[in-house]
């Protein structure tokens, strides 16, 4: 079965730290990240497109502008997030320690609620360490 993908780059920066990490990932530290948003079709549109462009920007980098850019991303159990917050410091709090695999989850998880049928998200931490994340395939 012939299959097409499309992949969009989206940069951000963000801060973070691992809970119980035994190295430097437990203190507070920050990332000029990268992500790759894959999207598969087994056809393409009229205007013989997987996807425009412009819409994963609409939708992927908007709502990763809105909720991560430049945001201190931290697990929901960690003390310092209290801290942040009073310090009115711009924080997005997560259910799950803050890893590349645990952001590129979340950025797929909310690229499908809000209808983008992404297939696979990777995320850059570094220009040397990537994480990813393929959930189901998208079904109409």
């Amino acid at each position: 079965m012939q299959r097409f993908q499309v992949t969009k780059v989206i940069e951000f920066s963000y801060g973070h730290r691992l809970l119980e990490h035994k190295g430097k990932c437990r203190y507070l530290h920050g990332h000029n990240g990268m992500v790759e948003v894959d999207i598969e079709a087994e056809a393409v549109d009229a205007m013989g497109m997987v996807v425009d462009f412009s819409d994963v920007n609409a939708i992927v980098k908007s709502w990763i502008d809105d909720n991560l850019d430049h945001k201190m991303l931290l697990c929901d159990a960690d003390p310092a997030a209290r801290v942040l917050q009073e310090a009115g410091e711009p924080i997005y709090l997560m259910r799950d320690n803050p890893t590349a695999e645990n952001i590129a989850r979340l950025i797929w998880t909310a690229s499908r609620e809000q209808g983008m049928p992404v297939s696979e998200v990777r995320v850059w931490e570094t220009s040397t360490s990537r994480a990813s994340y393929r959930g189901e395939a998208w079904t109409e």
